[in-house]
């Protein structure tokens, strides 16, 4: 039996990628990281998901992420700046944590492959969200565990609009729109409508459309 770990946040990335995971392998668990995020509510969002989906979810408070790095995802009252070369919303060292701790769980419970939601190409500029950085990180776990984990990043190469219209092949993109929180303010669905989060997502979501390639 295959089995399979996702970084599951409960946003549109994660959510696809839970969605392929149970598509791909036999069991599916969701691990989801309390880091004191600006967007808490997505945890809400995280928690419907996976009942829904009937995937095992494990949550892991990591709080002391937010002791050791000052950004805008992690401080409410510093206000979002995407000008610079890597936006202030860039949490140092988040994926590589994460990872890490997810496949530590991987392995109490069995599974080889571990799933994330990373992309290079609307990636905003994170260095943590590059293929380099995954496959590195792939071989050192392997090195520090014993072990023969394959992290796989469905979203490495799509951008928005293509991670919208993998939505629609599986048949979830109305799903995914309505029950997930993907926007900086916590505002499930649409979110505010205003950050880089949601500006992106809808971007996206209308280019899928406009481009005809949409199954609904």
């Amino acid at each position: 039996m295959e089995k399979a770990v996702v970084v599951f946040s409960g946003g549109q990335d994660s959510t696809t990628c839970l969605l392929w995971a149970l598509e791909t392998f036999d069991h599916v668990e969701a691990v989801t990281f309390l880091y004191g995020q600006r967007n808490a509510s997505e945890l809400d969002s995280a928690k419907k998901i996976a009942e829904d989906l009937g995937v095992p979810h494990k949550i892991l408070d990591l709080d002391l992420l937010n002791q050791l790095t000052d950004n805008a995802m992690t401080r409410s009252d510093m206000e979002i700046d995407e000008t610079g070369e890597v936006p202030n919303t860039f949490v140092e060292g988040r994926n590589h944590i994460f990872l890490s701790f997810a496949a530590i769980y991987a392995k109490r419970v069995r599974a080889r492959h571990v799933i994330t939601g990373v992309s290079e190409t609307d990636f905003s500029g994170y260095p943590d969200c590059r293929n380099d950085f995954i496959k590195s990180l792939n071989v050192t776990l392997n090195l520090a565990m014993d072990a023969r984990f394959e992290i796989h990043t469905p979203l490495m190469w799509k951008t928005k609009a293509d991670v919208w219209e993998m939505a629609d092949r599986m048949g979830k993109l109305a799903y995914i729109r309505e029950n997930t929180t993907t926007c900086y303010n916590g505002i499930i669905a649409d979110g505010c409508g205003e950050c880089p989060s949601c500006k992106l997502r809808k971007q996206g979501h209308d280019a899928y459309l406009t481009g005809g390639r949409a199954h609904v």
